[in-house]
């Protein structure tokens, strides 16, 4: 999306929230209602809420630089949304109540739906925060398998042996079903594969089949004691 539409949806955005301000807000003062304390608790409270969707507004869809990112907003943005609608709703009804409604239970009524809607909007941000460093290391931690296979792929083609291309053919689809997350169990041995598959590039590079069965064998012992490593650390 770009800078354009991005600008224009906010401004959207602003613009809507600023109409539902206006139209509450002149609904609240038309009715012939008692503009006692509980009619401006419950107007004050409104109020809050739909200025709390601009901070909310932010953090769900401009905080983060990805998409995924945006999309894990959206829980936020869900419990600011229920919220104004939620105390815009009982807003309305506690000014219709305002001639007998006590002022003490609106004002701990609102309160407590203001500190819910506060600590679900600070938790899931959070949860969205932590989602996001996950992801970011499972990024990092197949980064190393990732190039390791991408290396093994060019290896079958440069065999001219036919029993040491199928030993490498083999050798490739190990690898590429193997489990792709590395951790610190597995970094001496993913150290080790890597100095064997380069051993193995080069002696198909210098023709030497015995050899490269002999580095087949190792890459797969290699390969199979680091997936045991990763279902033990799993």
């Amino acid at each position: 999306m770009s800078d354009t539409n991005k600008q224009k949806i906010k401004y959207q955005s602003y613009l809507i929230l600023a109409i539902v301000f206006v139209t509450y807000s002149v609904v609240a003062f038309v009715l012939p209602l008692p503009k006692n304390g509980v009619f401006w608790i419950a107007y004050v409270f409104a109020v809050i809420a739909l200025g709390l969707q601009i901070p909310a507004f932010k953090i769900s869809f401009t905080k983060g630089k990805t998409a995924k990112s945006k999309f894990y907003g959206f829980p936020i943005a869900r419990i600011a949304f229920v919220y104004a609608a939620a105390q815009l709703v009982l807003s309305l009804v506690a000014m219709l109540c305002a001639s007998f409604a006590p002022t003490w239970v609106v004002v701990i009524l609102f309160t407590l739906m203001l500190a819910a809607a506060s600590i679900g909007f600070i938790a899931a941000d959070a949860m969205r925060d932590e989602i996001h460093r996950q992801d970011e290391v499972i990024g990092k931690d197949v980064r190393f398998m990732r190039s390791l296979q991408s290396k093994m792929r060019m290896l079958p083609s440069m065999c001219e042996d036919a029993e040491a291309k199928n030993a490498v053919t083999e050798l490739e689809e190990l690898m590429r079903y193997s489990d792709p997350v590395s951790n610190d169990a597995t970094a001496e041995i993913e150290s080790e594969l890597a100095a064997a598959i380069d051993e193995l590039q080069a002696a198909l590079v210098d023709g030497d089949s015995a050899a490269a069965l002999d580095l087949c064998k190792k890459c797969t012992a290699l390969l199979n004691e680091r997936d045991s490593l990763c279902k033990l650390n799993k």
